[in-house]
């Protein structure tokens, strides 16, 4: 930031290359998101041996920019007995704050908007709040469907939230700063000092302790952000959309909006904590000798190539596995993830205390 306001020549100057740095940011995710969807339809329509969106624009790439216009250009609809301004306030509130939440995820060396060093505390803080939108949605719509939507999709995230809190920990624990930047760096040097791996002579003890906290990531991510197999905010016996089932037009697509951000933060979050971030899998020697701006772009490539895994992992699972019961749903996570992710903290807290180098002292 320091440096925006020098090119700008005084405050103004600073924010308003921060403004363009943060629309050009938002830019730019959106339009990924856009395209994203597109391959999640194509995914599941390849499961299924169908052809999914294949009309509009070339190979149907341009169909998530048609529904966007269909959503825009519909009548909003609110129930007669619903609270209007909780009920429209929701999906922004979603939205914003899942959108909110990229401020400080880093893509590529010093491509980040704010590079705090509680970088994980504000992400912990602002997602955690994102329950209050699907809340506010489901009770807002004074019909008891949504309602029940609305409170079995609440204590999902907040059962997860747990068991994904405490696997973060497990991580700060072996990098020892809470900054998403520094959390990268101390993954270079190739695929064996990822998180998920942990190949080296002296962290081999902890491999098989950090990839089932990986897994367990990602099993939680796809619970925390409603995603098939734990899509349980549209429960069988009701067969309706759960919380949003009385939105359309606009509000539902800021919903859906939300929705997809946090899907794709959490596919981020993967990258950052267990698989290197932009570092390449590899060492390149050659690239200490490339333009600083040829090098920040390639990493930002290798960024994108492994968000883009993780979604097409997501898609998968959403194609593959049937849906969870909601006994088993919770049984998975205070029985399962919670009392696991605890013996690995313990572990890990152990190791960096006595065996880390460096820490006998």
């Amino acid at each position: 930031m320091e440096t925006l306001i020098q090119w700008g020549g005084g405050v103004w100057g600073g924010i308003g290359l921060a403004v363009l740095q943060i629309a050009a940011f938002l830019l730019v995710l959106l339009l990924g998101i856009a395209f994203l969807l597109w391959m999640d339809r194509k995914v599941l329509a390849a499961v299924m041996m169908r052809k999914g969106p294949n009309v509009v624009g070339p190979f149907g790439l341009l169909q998530s920019f048609a529904d966007f216009l269909k959503f825009v250009l519909k009548e909003i609809v609110i129930p007669a007995g619903a609270n209007k301004t909780v009920f429209l306030l929701a999906p922004i509130l979603s939205t914003t704050l899942a959108l909110v939440t990229w401020a400080v995820i880093p893509v590529a060396p010093g491509w980040v908007i704010s590079d705090l060093n509680v970088g994980i505390l504000y992400i912990f803080a602002i997602s955690s709040l994102g329950v209050y939108g699907i809340i506010m949605g489901g009770w807002a719509s004074n019909s008891k469907y949504p309602f029940l939507g609305g409170l079995r999709s609440a204590a999902q995230m907040v059962s997860y939230e747990v068991s994904i809190g405490f696997v973060i920990v497990t991580v700060l624990l072996l990098v020892g700063s809470m900054n998403l930047t520094d959390i990268v760096n101390a993954q270079a040097g190739g695929f064996w000092n990822w998180h998920a791996f942990l190949l080296t002579p002296e962290k081999l003890p902890l491999f098989p302790v950090m990839f089932a906290m990986f897994v367990i990531f990602f099993v939680s991510a796809l619970a925390e952000t409603n995603r098939p197999p734990f899509d349980l905010p549209e429960a069988e016996s009701e067969l309706v959309a759960g919380y949003q089932v009385e939105y359309s037009s606009t509000p539902f697509l800021l919903l859906f909006l939300g929705e997809q951000v946090a899907i794709t933060l959490m596919c981020a979050l993967a990258t950052i904590l267990f698989f290197g971030g932009w570092h390449a899998p590899f060492p390149v020697p050659i690239a200490a000798d490339l333009p600083a701006w040829l090098t920040s772009l390639g990493s930002f490539a290798i960024f994108v190539v492994k968000v883009v895994f993780f979604f097409f992992i997501f898609a998968l699972v959403r194609a593959l596995v049937p849906r969870y019961r909601y006994d088993q749903l919770m049984r998975l996570g205070w029985k399962i993830f919670l009392p696991t992710s605890l013996v690995a903290v313990i572990v890990v807290s152990a190791y960096v205390v006595f065996l880390q180098p460096g820490m006998e002292a």
